[in-house]
């Protein structure tokens, strides 16, 4: 028995450590460019490819992304309902406070209905990004860096000092040379143990508002989202009565 034990003992150690040499080997490097009017210009000219001034128009929108979490994100008063597996909570994005419903059934717990707020609110600002990361590349906390790639193509490093779930994240937007549209990022990011790993964005779609958002994010793992609609009003979006009456 003590041998079994010491030789499970050497297989996970080796699997760790070979785990770490694949994520060494694989990890990029961060690159470093420079902040100034090159990179504003780029990140003014990738806003306009995705009809940034729509999507300030879009008042409601509503998408499911993996894992089957179900959004509807009340824009105009930062309201959101999230719902996965048997629970559907309302949350109000900027107190992170909420009302959490199990089997339809309100949880009148005090500290279980905050963690599922909580649960629900990190959710909702992961699935969010995904949804439309190019609109907040001016976000209060951001800096931006052109990149000069090796072939010579223009990039656009966006760090993220403060918000979120995960501040300190950065992401290298790559782009179509000519009209700014995003064509893919690279992430440096708190949650991957892989340094600069790539996603293609494409199947891009135009919202009821002109906003351009993409479906389909591929890589190591594919980030696929569906059932995405927008509209200028909540009311024009889901119609009567008000999903987020709950919360009043």
């Amino acid at each position: 028995m003590k041998k079994v034990i010491q030789y499970s003992v050497v297989v996970v150690l080796f699997l760790v450590l070979s785990g770490v040499s694949a994520c060494a080997l694989l990890s990029e490097n961060r690159p470093e460019g420079s902040e100034g009017a090159e990179a504003e210009a780029l990140a003014a000219q990738m806003l306009e490819s995705v009809n940034a001034s729509a999507w300030e128009q879009t008042g409601a929108v509503r998408w499911n992304f993996p894992r089957g979490h179900e959004h509807l994100w009340d824009k105009r008063r930062n309201l959101a309902k999230v719902k996965w597996k048997s629970y559907e909570v309302y949350v109000n994005l900027s107190k992170k406070t909420g009302v959490a419903l199990k089997d339809g059934e309100r949880v009148t717990e005090g500290k279980e209905s905050q963690e599922l707020v909580e649960k629900a609110w990190a959710m909702w600002a992961n699935d969010s990004f995904w949804l439309n990361p190019v609109v907040k590349i001016r976000d209060g906390g951001t800096t931006r860096e052109l990149i000069t790639l090796e072939d010579g193509s223009k990039a656009l490093l966006v760090t993220y000092g403060k918000g979120g779930v995960t501040p300190g994240d950065a992401y290298l937007w790559l782009v179509d040379q000519k009209t700014g549209k995003p064509q893919g990022w690279k992430m440096w990011v708190s949650v991957l143990p892989v340094g600069g790993m790539e996603f293609e964005w494409k199947s891009w779609i135009e919202l009821s508002t002109g906003a351009l958002v993409a479906k389909d994010h591929d890589g190591l793992f594919d980030v696929n989202l569906t059932n995405i609609e927008g509209a200028k009003t909540l009311k024009e979006l889901v119609g009567e009565p008000d999903p987020f009456s709950i919360l009043e």
